[in-house]
Order: C-alpha cells, then sequence, then structure tokens
C-alpha cells in the first residue's frame, strides 16, 4: 500500500500548488516548505540567523537563503551539507507515513521504499511563465527563474546522484500540469488506486 508520495518537478509547473491539493484530499502532512523549515532547522540557520548575515554580505548564507526561499537548495554553495541533512529529513518524513514530500531529492533518497510512489510534473515553458506571473514576478524573471532553477537542480541531481535529471526510470508517473491541477490530482489518485489494487 502506497504510503508516501514524491513530488518531483520542473520550476514553474505548479507542482507545489498540485501537492498541496493532494495532501488535502488525502488527509496526509504535506512536507514542502514544512521540509525547508526543517532543514534549515537542521542547520541551525534559521532565516533570521540567515538574513543578518546577508545584511553582511555573507554569500554563502544569502545565496542558502535564498534557495530556501525558491524551493531549490540544491544550487547553494553548501550543497553536500545539505544533501546529507536533507536526505536525513525526507528519510524521517517517509518514515511516518502518510506523506506528500515535494521535491529536495526526495524520489532518489526514497527509490527503494515499496510503499513510495514517485510523480514528476512538467510544463511546457510558455505555460510556466505565465503561472510565475500570474504569481507576481515580471516576465523576465519568470522566463530566467523557469531556466536557471531546473539547470541547477539538474546539475545538483547529476553530481550527487550521478543522474541525469528528471530520470525518468525512477517515475511511476509523470504528467503535464497544462491538463489543470484537479485533473491531475484525479490522475495520480486513481494511478495509486489502480496500483494498490494489482498488489493487492
Amino acid at each position: 500500500m502506497i504510503r508516501v508520495i514524491t513530488i518531483e518537478r520542473e520550476y514553474g509547473s505548479g507542482a507545489t500548488d498540485i501537492a498541496r491539493k493532494l495532501a488535502e484530499r488525502l488527509g496526509w502532512q504535506l512536507w514542502d516548505q514544512h521540509l525547508t523549515d526543517e532543514i534549515a532547522r537542521q542547520m541551525d540557520c534559521e532565516s533570521r540567523a540567515v538574513e543578518e548575515h546577508a545584511e553582511r554580505k555573507d554569500a554563502l548564507h544569502y545565496r542558502l537563503f535564498k534557495a530556501f526561499l525558491r524551493g531549490s537548495f540544491e544550487g547553494s554553495l553548501n550543497a553536500p551539507r545539505i544533501r546529507a541533512v536533507a536526505e536525513c529529513v525526507v528519510t524521517a518524513a517517509a518514515k511516518s507515513g502518510n506523506s506528500v514530500i515535494v521535491g529536495r531529492g526526495s524520489a532518489y533518497y526514497l527509490r527503494d521504499r515499496p510503499d513510495a510512489f514517485h510523480v514528476f510534473i512538467y510544463a511546457p515553458l510558455e505555460a510556466k511563465v505565465q503561472r510565475l506571473r500570474a504569481a507576481g514576478k515580471s516576465e523576465q524573471e519568470a522566463i530566467e527563474l523557469a531556466e536557471t532553477v531546473d539547470r541547477d537542480r539538474a546539475a545538483y541531481i547529476k553530481q550527487y546522484f550521478d543522474i541525469e535529471w528528471p530520470a525518468r526510470t525512477f517515475f511511476h508517473l509523470m504528467i503535464n500540469s497544462t491538463m489543470g491541477d484537479e485533473m491531475v490530482v484525479q490522475t495520480i489518485l486513481g494511478s495509486i488506486a489502480l496500483l494498490d489494487k494489482q498488489s493487492a
């Protein structure tokens, strides 16, 4: 029986909203910002302290904080330490069960768990830019984020897992979010139900 869902995604694909809706529908714990907060807590890198370092032009802490804010710790200069802490936090979240875990390498850390279902959410660049603009980004900023965040993720996954991101073989389901959030949620739930039925 599936007790953990990991959501890997392209930046701007809407995966954050989809994961939230999925967790609400299931009544499960959502590990997204909460996961980032726990990684920061374990690294003793609280937002206030990081902001203070940023004001003193501490490039490491500033980049780490900025990476946390956009949900892409992968691009951080302190990636090896973050990777180790992230693995512990993700593993603990999965162990608790009934969890929807967004990004942070969760699909790769949990690839051998038989109770985990791995989803990759993507979208065309135009759709990602549209979502980011709707969230308040300028068109130029939206395009830059859609391109650079995913490039950082790919480099991180290659360096620390020796895997070409997004590594299709790691996912049970890869889905285009342009079909609409509700349809994506229903597709994920339907796929899990069929898999559980087959396993039973």
